[in-house]
Formats: structure tokens, sequence, C-alpha cells
């Protein structure tokens, strides 16, 4: 059998790959498609003739419908023969996930699909063609899926926001979209997603420093029980060890939460440079997506934790339980005004509020706003030279420490 490597694009079993001798060079310069014969019992390959990656994917593609959906091809020029009237709209959202596939972002984008798809199901629409989706047929799907309450991960349910909802109907248009530049239908969307502005309620509380010392508190020196031991006691403060993690490492940053929980001072991923005290939230590896991961500075007092963490900062998926019963015991606003978001939009605004109209250009590179370019106005020597951003959240910690003095202090543990 012949050596080939990693697929370049993939859609059920069939694979566009390059053909390579067992020495590593390249046995033909064209791309080829591999897929498994069910009927002949073996594995088959076709050459597509070209070097052109998204006219390969473009064989594949009729390839696979031709032999798996018994879809028409044209003999001449080797496209399907489709049109707007025999497209279906689950075949289109099934090539949308099979080409984002190794996509960061396909781990969103296939629950917000699986929703078009559920709604398809329960209303007996799965012949539903891409161009009978308008904005009558959107705002049916509107009105069916916010009735569908979102499930926590401790089992209870929330209210399912517009936003959400939204966020479904953006990924369907960008499914569709697809459809027409594979030329599989001949018009994109024929409806327009609203803007989030329009669905989404912008929370509006933020955080004081006071008010984040409480936080630390809450997890460093919390009021003991009625009759507590102390061995009851040290374990519930320990068992409020990576709440303490994900807030000490979201006010150094002033990362996203999934940021926040990705960082690691493993030299694999390449995150934490000791030595100038620079921390890389996008990990060696991972694709930076719209929501970009800058390299930052960090605080000296948070520098030290890191050099003596081995692998991840935060050591739980998710501190979102621990968050929200925080939440209820401090009293912290609810209807999604607060969650773990709200230690980088308060950190954003009391780190705005110090920097100043001139300098918050630099807050901007802390939260992944802006991206460094070294045509801009403003000079930085190198990623994460932040200095007067660096200065404030130093300021800021060491307000936190005057009322909180453990929430920077590390564990005898954690110090080896």
């Amino acid at each position: 059998m012949r050596k080939t490597e990693k697929p370049l694009y993939e859609r059920g079993d069939y694979k566009l790959v390059y053909d390579r001798k067992r020495d590593g060079t390249l046995r033909s310069p064209y791309l080829q498609i591999v897929w498994y014969d069910a009927a002949a019992g073996r594995q088959r390959s076709k050459s597509t003739g070209t070097a052109d990656i998204d006219v390969a994917e473009l064989q594949l593609d009729t390839l696979y419908l031709a032999n798996e959906k018994g879809r028409a091809v044209c003999y001449a020029c080797g496209q399907p023969i489709t049109t707007d009237g025999s497209y279906l709209l689950t075949e289109a959202i099934e090539a949308y996930l099979a080409a984002k596939k190794s996509k960061p972002s396909i781990s969103s984008i296939r629950p917000r699909l699986a929703h078009v798809l559920d709604y398809l199901t329960q209303n007996d629409a799965l012949a539903t063609l891409c161009n009978e989706v308008n904005e009558e047929w959107i705002e049916d799907f509107r009105e069916w899926n916010i009735l569908i309450p979102v499930e926590e991960g401790n089992g209870s349910t929330r209210e399912r926001a517009p936003g959400t909802v939204e966020a479904s109907v953006r990924q369907l248009a960008a499914a569709i979209n697809f459809a027409k530049k594979k030329e599989h239908i001949q018009k994109g969307a024929q409806f327009k997603p609203k803007k989030h502005t329009e669905v989404s309620h912008t929370p509006t509380y933020r955080a004081s420093v006071s008010e984040l010392a409480d936080m630390f508190r809450y997890c460093t020196e919390p009021p003991r029980k009625d009759g507590e031991s102390d061995k009851n006691y040290a374990k519930r403060v320990a068992d409020r060890r990576n709440l303490l993690r994900f807030l000490q490492i979201s006010v150094a940053t002033w990362a996203r939460p999934d940021a926040a929980h990705d960082v690691s001072t493993s030299k694999k991923r390449g995150q934490w440079q000791s030595k100038r005290q620079l921390l890389n939230l996008n990990p060696k590896g991972r694709t930076q997506t719209r929501k970009y991961r800058p390299t930052v500075p960090i605080a000296r007092q948070v520098a030290s934790l890191l050099d003596e963490t081995h692998g991840f900062f935060v050591t739980v998926a998710s501190v979102r339980k621990a968050f929200e019963a925080m939440q209820d015991a401090l009293g912290l606003p609810g209807d999604r005004e607060a969650g773990l978001k709200l230690i980088r939009r308060s950190m954003a605004q009391l780190g705005r509020d110090r920097l100043g109209r001139t300098a918050w250009i630099e807050g901007k590179y802390m939260l992944g706003h802006h991206r460094p370019d070294p045509s801009d106005l403003y000079g930085i020597d190198s990623p994460g030279d932040y200095p007067l951003a660096l200065k404030v959240t130093e300021e800021i910690i060491d307000e936190i420490i005057s009322l909180a003095p453990l929430a920077f202090t590390a564990t005898e543990k954690e110090r080896g």
C-alpha cells in the first residue's frame, strides 16, 4: 500500500493527500483522492491532476457526492449537477462541518449547527432545501430555539439568550454561503443574521478593587462555620485553590476565561518565558482565531507563582461552578452580569481609568483587541512590551493584597 500523509481535506471516508514514496519524496506532484471501496473490498485512489488544493477539494466533493449520495455529475467538467432546488440543507451542513473539522473553532461550530439539525428532525423537515431557508424560515427557527433551555454542567438549566440563538443563525448562514462558494447552489444565504448589538445584553457591572479583594478572601480566608474543625476549614480552603488560581491569572493577564484556563508552564506549550516575565496566552500549535490571544507582561507578584508551577496553572477544566458558588456567597449580581468574564471586564475598566486615553492602546494590546503591528504609530520593542499596562496591573494587585494579604501567596505545597 502506498504511503500517504495526513489528509489536507476529508469528507466521510474520502481524503485528499499527497502520495509519497517510503523515503518521503513525492510520487506525483498532483494531489490524490483516496477512499475505501467497500464493494471492491480495497483502498482506492484517484489523481486530481492538479496541485491546486481548492480545485482538488471540489473534485473530492464531486466524487463523494456521486459515490455516496447518488448525486449526478457532469461528465464533461466533473462538477456535481446541483441546483438550488436539489441541494439539501443537511448536505450543506455536513459539507461545512467536514471542511471546518480541523479548525479550532469546530468546538463552537458543531453545537451551533446541531440546534439547526435538531430543529429539522423535530419538525420532520429533513428534506428542507437550501433555497427554502429565508427570513420567515429563520424567524420560525428563532421562536423554536429560544424555548430550548440551556443545560448547565451541574444538571440545572437556564433560559437561552437571544444572542445564543443568533449564533446558530450566523453559523447556518456560513454553511449556506460555503455551499455557494463550492458551486453547489447558485445563491448564498437568503436571510440576514441579526447584529450582535441587537440580540445581546452587554453586562454593565464592574467589580472595584475592594470587591476583587472580597473574591480573593473568599478563597483564602473564608469565615469559619460554627464548630468547624481546623481540618475541615483547611479542606474548604484547599477546595477553592483552583478558583483562587483563576482569579490570580485573570487579574494578571486580563485574559478571557478560556485563555486563563489554558495557561501552562510546560515547555512544550511555549507559553511562560520566565527570564523575560512574558506569557504567551496562545500555546504553541494552537491557531489564532478572531478572539486573538496576545503575549502579555506578567506582574512580579504572579511571576513567582508561575515559576513555582509545573504544568497548568488552573488544574481543572473549568471553575464555573466554584465561581457561581462564590457569586452567590458574595451577593454578586445575577442575570449574567457577573460570571467568569467579570474579572476581565473589571480589569479592563480599572486599567482604562488609570491609563487614560493616550496610553489605553496598551490596554487594547493586553485584551487582544488590537494586534501589534510594526507599522503602528505606537512603537513596541517586542510582543508583550507594555510597561504602562504592567505598572497599572501591579498597582492593582498591590491594592488587592493590602485588603487580602494571602491573595497572591503560594502554599507550601506549591513551593515544592
